[in-house]
């Protein structure tokens, strides 16, 4: 089992829950079961708390702020992307000639990620057309100012333009051992006993799930498993779901009192 800090397990278990929010006492006790002592969990949160990170509520509660809370909304944005038939052409997005900071690149770096956009070459920026074109404003904002848009339709084999892009046999790869992790061994972590051991399993296939590229159907690669990724993780999900809610119920008052866990799994946060 990965060794976690708690503010690594608190953001990675509010990321993972809609709405990102829940009561300190139940963090406290999550991170307990990685072996986080209940005094270095609250330390954790009020400094969170002071970072802008989290926001304390009456009762108790604590929900997501500032980059994180933005975090989760790409994360959502990720997990039920909308999708457009591809007619076959490819967004592509140019910074102009001129000087910028280093900040406006690292800026733009982060945001183009988000966008599912990969780089040609320094300052091309490009991905088949297929998805919203309104998606994630905010990223959008800042592409937009630092870069020129065009739609382009290379002369190339758009095959050749993808595999020039992206690893598409280093994410596949990945994709298919962590199929087997889920189907295989995943039913064993989902006990109230085990959730530690599942938290990890969670997110790692949610944090490879978020970074699918959203092929067109016409350029995926045979046996391409993104779909099977998906089936695989939400089936797992449910049952891990379950066993966080029994595991959230024994540190309740009543069944009532028990949070409503509906988000996707938790987020591995550095």
């Amino acid at each position: 089992m990965a060794d976690l800090s708690a503010r690594s397990v608190i953001a990675s278990t509010l990321l993972g829950t809609v709405p990102p929010r829940l009561p300190g006492r139940l963090l406290v006790a999550f991170a307990g079961e990685f072996g986080i002592q209940a005094g270095t969990t609250r330390t954790a949160l009020s400094r969170m708390v002071d970072r802008g990170e989290l926001r304390h509520l009456e009762g108790g509660r604590y929900e997501l702020d500032g980059e994180l809370l933005a975090r989760h909304l790409r994360q959502e944005a990720g997990l039920h992307p909308v999708v457009h038939p591809w007619d076959g052409t490819w967004e592509l997005h140019v910074v102009p000639p001129g000087a910028r900071s280093s900040t406006d690149r690292a800026a733009l770096r982060r945001a183009a990620g988000h966008l599912g956009l990969w780089e040609r070459r320094d300052g091309v920026w490009m991905r088949p057309a297929n998805l919203a074109p309104d998606r994630l404003p905010n990223a959008r904002a800042i592409v937009a100012a630092q870069t020129e848009d065009y739609v382009a339709s290379p002369n190339e084999n758009p095959a050749s333009v993808l595999a020039s892009l992206y690893d598409l046999a280093g994410w596949s790869g990945r994709a298919v051992d962590l199929i087997a992790e889920l189907e295989e061994t995943g039913a064993e972590r989902t006990t109230p006993d085990r959730l530690a051991d599942g938290f990890v399993l969670a997110a790692s296939a949610l944090r490879h799930l978020v970074t699918d590229p959203l092929l067109p159907p016409e350029l995926e690669p045979e046996g391409w498993p993104a779909r099977h990724l998906r089936t695989a993780y939400g089936s797992y999900l449910g049952d891990y779901q379950a066993g966080l809610r029994a595991f959230f119920r024994r540190h309740t008052m009543s069944d009532a009192s028990v949070p409503r866990v509906e988000g996707h799994g938790p987020t591995m946060t550095p």
